[in-house]
Protein backbone atom coordinates (compact mmCIF):
# COMPACT_ATOMS: atom_id res chain seq x y z
CA UNK A 1 0.00 0.00 0.00
CA UNK A 2 1.50 3.94 -0.33
CA UNK A 3 0.86 6.10 2.65
CA UNK A 4 -0.97 9.11 1.35
CA UNK A 5 -0.41 12.68 2.97
CA UNK A 6 -2.08 15.83 2.61
CA UNK A 7 -0.75 19.22 3.80
CA UNK A 8 -3.54 22.17 3.39
CA UNK A 9 -3.94 25.13 5.25
CA UNK A 10 -7.11 23.63 7.11
CA UNK A 11 -6.00 20.31 7.73
CA UNK A 12 -3.55 17.69 7.78
CA UNK A 13 -5.10 14.04 6.63
CA UNK A 14 -2.92 10.77 6.04
CA UNK A 15 -3.91 7.44 5.35
CA UNK A 16 -3.22 4.05 3.46
CA UNK A 17 -4.24 4.16 0.05
CA UNK A 18 -4.81 0.94 -2.41
CA UNK A 19 -6.96 2.70 -5.67
CA UNK A 20 -9.57 4.54 -4.41
CA UNK A 21 -9.90 2.65 -0.93
CA UNK A 22 -8.40 4.32 2.13
CA UNK A 23 -7.64 2.98 5.48
CA UNK A 24 -6.57 4.41 8.32
CA UNK A 25 -7.36 7.34 7.68
CA UNK A 26 -6.90 10.22 10.32
CA UNK A 27 -6.99 13.93 9.88
CA UNK A 28 -6.52 16.77 12.25
CA UNK A 29 -6.76 21.00 12.13
CA UNK A 30 -3.78 22.24 10.70
CA UNK A 31 -2.21 22.95 13.95
CA UNK A 32 -1.79 27.09 14.85
CA UNK A 33 2.36 26.72 14.44
CA UNK A 34 2.92 26.31 10.91
CA UNK A 35 6.42 26.51 11.14
CA UNK A 36 8.11 23.74 8.85
CA UNK A 37 9.43 21.45 11.93
CA UNK A 38 6.99 21.61 14.01
CA UNK A 39 4.12 20.58 10.89
CA UNK A 40 7.03 18.02 9.95
CA UNK A 41 6.44 16.69 13.20
CA UNK A 42 2.76 16.75 13.68
CA UNK A 43 2.66 15.25 9.99
CA UNK A 44 4.82 12.16 11.56
CA UNK A 45 2.99 11.72 14.53
CA UNK A 46 0.06 10.83 12.01
CA UNK A 47 1.74 8.79 9.74
CA UNK A 48 3.51 6.76 12.56
CA UNK A 49 1.19 3.85 12.61
CA UNK A 50 0.61 3.77 8.73
CA UNK A 51 4.53 3.29 7.98
CA UNK A 52 4.91 -0.31 8.49
CA UNK A 53 2.36 -1.34 5.75
CA UNK A 54 3.17 1.16 3.32
CA UNK A 55 6.18 0.96 0.58
CA UNK A 56 6.39 4.57 -0.34
CA UNK A 57 4.67 8.29 0.59
CA UNK A 58 2.70 10.43 -1.35
CA UNK A 59 2.33 14.03 -0.42
CA UNK A 60 -0.06 16.44 -1.48
CA UNK A 61 1.13 19.89 -0.07
CA UNK A 62 -0.96 23.40 -0.72
CA UNK A 63 1.82 25.51 -2.17
CA UNK A 64 4.54 25.67 -5.59
CA UNK A 65 6.12 21.95 -5.78
CA UNK A 66 9.83 22.10 -7.15
CA UNK A 67 12.17 18.65 -6.90
CA UNK A 68 10.12 17.99 -3.55
CA UNK A 69 10.39 21.45 -2.22
CA UNK A 70 7.44 23.50 -1.40
CA UNK A 71 7.51 27.09 -0.95
CA UNK A 72 3.60 28.52 -0.33
CA UNK A 73 2.73 31.21 -2.10
CA UNK A 74 0.95 32.74 1.19
CA UNK A 75 3.34 33.26 3.96
CA UNK A 76 0.31 33.88 6.46
CA UNK A 77 -1.14 30.79 5.41
CA UNK A 78 2.28 28.75 5.55
CA UNK A 79 5.36 30.53 6.34
CA UNK A 80 7.33 28.25 3.55
CA UNK A 81 10.21 28.97 1.51
CA UNK A 82 11.36 25.50 -0.42
CA UNK A 83 11.25 23.38 2.53
CA UNK A 84 12.95 20.34 1.36
CA UNK A 85 9.47 18.11 2.53
CA UNK A 86 10.86 14.95 -0.18
CA UNK A 87 13.80 14.95 1.95
CA UNK A 88 13.00 15.51 5.74
CA UNK A 89 10.23 12.90 5.17
CA UNK A 90 12.65 10.47 3.06
CA UNK A 91 15.37 10.64 6.29
CA UNK A 92 12.76 10.28 8.71
CA UNK A 93 9.94 7.72 7.41
CA UNK A 94 13.10 5.23 5.63
CA UNK A 95 10.25 5.34 2.18
CA UNK A 96 10.28 6.57 -1.13
CA UNK A 97 8.48 9.93 -1.01
CA UNK A 98 6.67 11.55 -4.00
CA UNK A 99 5.81 15.23 -3.23
CA UNK A 100 2.72 16.96 -5.52
CA UNK A 101 0.81 20.31 -5.33
CA UNK A 102 -2.68 19.65 -3.85
CA UNK A 103 -4.52 20.60 -6.66
CA UNK A 104 -2.56 18.53 -8.99
CA UNK A 105 -3.03 15.51 -6.63
CA UNK A 106 -6.71 16.52 -6.67
CA UNK A 107 -6.56 16.39 -10.45
CA UNK A 108 -4.54 13.41 -11.02
CA UNK A 109 -6.92 11.49 -8.44
CA UNK A 110 -10.42 12.77 -10.35
CA UNK A 111 -8.33 11.71 -13.49
CA UNK A 112 -7.95 7.82 -12.50
CA UNK A 113 -10.98 7.69 -9.99
CA UNK A 114 -13.46 10.88 -10.26
CA UNK A 115 -14.60 13.33 -12.79
CA UNK A 116 -11.90 12.72 -15.12
CA UNK A 117 -12.19 9.40 -15.73
CA UNK A 118 -11.50 8.60 -19.60
CA UNK A 119 -11.38 12.74 -20.11
CA UNK A 120 -7.95 13.25 -22.13
CA UNK A 121 -8.26 16.64 -21.49
CA UNK A 122 -9.86 18.52 -18.55
CA UNK A 123 -8.75 21.09 -15.83
CA UNK A 124 -9.59 21.18 -12.22
CA UNK A 125 -10.52 23.92 -9.70
CA UNK A 126 -11.46 23.89 -6.50
CA UNK A 127 -13.25 27.02 -5.64
CA UNK A 128 -12.48 27.66 -1.69
CA UNK A 129 -11.00 29.92 0.26
CA UNK A 130 -8.16 30.22 -2.42
CA UNK A 131 -8.52 28.86 -6.08
CA UNK A 132 -6.08 25.52 -6.76
CA UNK A 133 -6.05 23.93 -9.99
CA UNK A 134 -4.27 20.94 -12.09
CA UNK A 135 -4.63 20.39 -15.69
CA UNK A 136 -4.61 17.05 -17.54
CA UNK A 137 -3.73 17.06 -21.53
CA UNK A 138 -3.87 14.15 -23.43
CA UNK A 139 -4.38 12.03 -20.44
CA UNK A 140 -1.15 13.36 -18.16
CA UNK A 141 -0.90 15.44 -15.60
CA UNK A 142 1.27 19.08 -16.31
CA UNK A 143 1.93 20.16 -12.79
CA UNK A 144 2.11 23.58 -11.40
CA UNK A 145 -0.90 24.94 -14.01
CA UNK A 146 -1.87 27.83 -11.33
CA UNK A 147 -5.20 29.53 -12.60
CA UNK A 148 -5.82 31.29 -9.40
CA UNK A 149 -2.54 33.25 -10.21
CA UNK A 150 -3.29 34.55 -13.38
CA UNK A 151 -4.54 37.74 -14.12
CA UNK A 152 -8.06 39.48 -15.01
CA UNK A 153 -8.83 42.64 -17.12
CA UNK A 154 -7.75 45.45 -14.17
CA UNK A 155 -4.70 43.38 -13.46
CA UNK A 156 -5.93 41.90 -9.85
CA UNK A 157 -5.33 38.06 -9.69
CA UNK A 158 -8.09 35.34 -10.39
CA UNK A 159 -7.71 34.29 -6.61
CA UNK A 160 -8.22 37.94 -5.06
CA UNK A 161 -11.73 38.42 -7.53
CA UNK A 162 -13.91 35.08 -7.41
CA UNK A 163 -12.19 32.97 -4.20
CA UNK A 164 -14.42 32.29 -1.54
CA UNK A 165 -12.31 34.88 0.59
CA UNK A 166 -12.65 37.50 -1.78
CA UNK A 167 -16.48 36.81 -1.47
CA UNK A 168 -16.40 36.45 2.31
CA UNK A 169 -14.79 40.37 2.05
CA UNK A 170 -17.64 41.23 0.32
CA UNK A 171 -20.20 39.46 2.35
CA UNK A 172 -18.83 41.56 5.40
CA UNK A 173 -18.55 44.39 4.31
CA UNK A 174 -22.40 44.47 3.98
CA UNK A 175 -22.80 43.14 7.69
CA UNK A 176 -23.28 39.52 6.26
CA UNK A 177 -21.50 36.95 7.79
CA UNK A 178 -19.65 35.57 4.50
CA UNK A 179 -19.62 33.75 1.44
CA UNK A 180 -22.09 30.76 2.01
CA UNK A 181 -24.86 33.72 3.14
CA UNK A 182 -24.18 35.35 -0.22
CA UNK A 183 -24.93 31.50 -1.93
CA UNK A 184 -28.03 31.86 0.41
CA UNK A 185 -29.64 34.92 -0.46
CA UNK A 186 -28.45 34.86 -3.86
CA UNK A 187 -32.26 32.44 -4.47
CA UNK A 188 -33.68 35.02 -3.66
CA UNK A 189 -31.71 38.74 -3.57
CA UNK A 190 -30.80 40.48 -6.60
CA UNK A 191 -27.59 42.21 -5.22
CA UNK A 192 -26.20 38.66 -3.82
CA UNK A 193 -27.57 36.83 -7.30
CA UNK A 194 -25.76 39.46 -9.00
CA UNK A 195 -22.04 39.59 -6.85
CA UNK A 196 -22.19 35.73 -7.03
CA UNK A 197 -22.98 35.53 -10.99
CA UNK A 198 -19.48 37.88 -11.30
CA UNK A 199 -17.28 35.87 -9.24
CA UNK A 200 -18.75 32.97 -10.96
CA UNK A 201 -18.14 34.85 -14.84
CA UNK A 202 -14.32 36.17 -13.56
CA UNK A 203 -13.28 31.91 -13.16
CA UNK A 204 -15.78 31.02 -16.66
CA UNK A 205 -13.96 33.51 -18.60
CA UNK A 206 -10.71 31.75 -17.85
CA UNK A 207 -12.21 28.30 -18.59
CA UNK A 208 -13.46 29.66 -21.86
CA UNK A 209 -9.96 31.14 -22.66
CA UNK A 210 -8.58 27.15 -21.69
CA UNK A 211 -11.13 25.43 -23.70
CA UNK A 212 -9.97 27.84 -26.44
CA UNK A 213 -6.56 27.00 -26.47
CA UNK A 214 -6.26 23.82 -25.19
CA UNK A 215 -9.36 22.45 -26.30
CA UNK A 216 -10.54 21.11 -23.14
CA UNK A 217 -13.17 18.91 -22.70
CA UNK A 218 -14.46 18.97 -19.15
CA UNK A 219 -13.86 21.96 -15.92
CA UNK A 220 -14.25 19.44 -12.60
CA UNK A 221 -15.13 22.39 -10.35
CA UNK A 222 -14.51 21.34 -6.18
CA UNK A 223 -14.01 23.13 -3.33
CA UNK A 224 -16.19 24.71 -1.05
CA UNK A 225 -18.18 27.58 -3.25
CA UNK A 226 -17.51 25.70 -6.67
CA UNK A 227 -19.62 23.01 -5.02
CA UNK A 228 -22.27 25.54 -3.67
CA UNK A 229 -25.95 25.57 -4.92
CA UNK A 230 -26.39 27.06 -8.10
CA UNK A 231 -22.01 27.91 -8.64
CA UNK A 232 -21.39 25.59 -11.48
CA UNK A 233 -24.71 26.56 -13.42
CA UNK A 234 -23.34 30.09 -13.50
CA UNK A 235 -20.29 29.17 -14.71
CA UNK A 236 -21.70 26.80 -17.16
CA UNK A 237 -23.64 29.87 -18.79
CA UNK A 238 -20.52 31.77 -19.44
CA UNK A 239 -18.68 29.27 -21.18
CA UNK A 240 -19.42 27.07 -24.38
CA UNK A 241 -21.27 23.92 -24.03
CA UNK A 242 -18.83 22.47 -25.61
CA UNK A 243 -16.81 22.65 -22.61
CA UNK A 244 -18.72 20.46 -19.84
CA UNK A 245 -18.94 22.26 -15.89
CA UNK A 246 -19.31 19.10 -13.65
CA UNK A 247 -18.57 18.83 -9.62
CA UNK A 248 -15.73 17.02 -8.66
CA UNK A 249 -16.66 13.19 -7.32
CA UNK A 250 -13.43 12.37 -4.88
CA UNK A 251 -14.44 15.27 -2.46
CA UNK A 252 -11.85 16.15 0.05
CA UNK A 253 -10.03 12.52 -0.38
CA UNK A 254 -9.31 13.45 -3.62
CA UNK A 255 -5.73 14.82 -3.28
CA UNK A 256 -4.97 11.70 -0.68
CA UNK A 257 -6.01 9.55 -3.69
CA UNK A 258 -4.46 11.23 -6.49
CA UNK A 259 -1.02 11.29 -4.38
CA UNK A 260 -0.92 8.07 -3.60
CA UNK A 261 -1.92 6.24 -7.51
CA UNK A 262 1.16 9.05 -8.81
CA UNK A 263 3.57 7.75 -6.41
CA UNK A 264 2.44 4.10 -7.61
CA UNK A 265 2.80 4.80 -10.99
CA UNK A 266 6.32 6.55 -11.01
CA UNK A 267 7.40 3.05 -8.79
CA UNK A 268 5.90 1.08 -11.69
CA UNK A 269 8.16 3.78 -14.20
CA UNK A 270 11.34 3.56 -12.62
CA UNK A 271 11.85 0.33 -9.49
CA UNK A 272 14.89 2.27 -9.10
CA UNK A 273 13.49 5.80 -8.32
CA UNK A 274 13.76 6.48 -4.41
CA UNK A 275 12.68 10.26 -4.18
CA UNK A 276 11.73 12.65 -6.83
CA UNK A 277 8.51 14.78 -7.15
Amino acid sequence: MIASLDIGGSKLAVALVQGSELSQRRQIPTPQDRRPEAMLEWALELLQPLLPRAKALGVAATGTVYQGKVTAPNPRTLPWVEVDLRGQLSRRTGLPVFVLNDADAAAWGEARYGAGRGVQNFVFVTVSTGIGSGLVLDGALREGAELGFTRVADGRFLEHVASGTALDVWARERGWKGAAEVVERAQTDPEAAAQLDWSARYLAEKLEDLRVVLRLERAIIGGGLGLAEGYRARLQKWVNPALAVVAARLGADAGLIGAADWVERRLDADFSETGVG
